[in-house]
């Protein structure tokens, strides 16, 4: 009984250690999704990883985020992350039906009805004009750059490992 007891507590160790880790990649599900791929050789960006204890920290804030604009009457939703699963297909149908887009490597990020561009682009023209082609999408409330102009040089946002 006690060789059992001793190969069981094995077994758990490795789970133990799982449960431990202190990377979470993207437990809050805000979207994440590449929009274009035309320029390669693009750094491509890490989804949203949060420590245990940032998650901790950040999902009572998040709530109260949330739901402030509807409290305050500016958002149909109960809450703002709840666009960003509407926002993000969006953002991608509006950058490939422009046509202006075909030789950038971009990805988009949903969080609070903002969007966050991460990539390369070919020009700092044509970031501009991605970023009025995004800004002015319905339930679109801002829009961040992080976007390098060619592929050279470093990323301006964490890099898939």
């Amino acid at each position: 009984m006690r060789l059992k007891s001793t190969v069981f507590l094995l077994l758990l160790i490795p789970a133990a250690n799982l449960f431990a880790q202190e990377d979470l990649l993207n437990p809050f599900g805000d979207p994440f999704v590449q929009l274009s791929s035309g320029l390669p050789g693009c750094p491509v960006p890490s989804e949203p990883v949060y420590s245990r204890a940032q998650f901790q920290s950040l999902a009572h804030e998040r709530s109260q985020r949330g739901v402030s604009c509807w409290l305050a009457g500016r958002c149909r939703l109960p809450n703002a992350y709840l666009y960003d699963r509407e926002i993000v297909p969006r953002v991608k149908l509006a950058i490939n039906a422009s046509g202006q887009f075909g030789d950038t490597s971009l990805w988009a990020l949903g969080e609070r009805r903002f969007v966050w561009l991460k990539g390369c682009v070919s020009s700092d023209e044509q970031a501009r004009r991605l970023e009025q082609l995004v800004r002015g999408l319905d339930d679109v409330e801002g829009v961040y750059l992080e976007l390098m102009t060619g592929t050279d040089g470093a990323a301006p946002y964490p890099i898939k490992r």
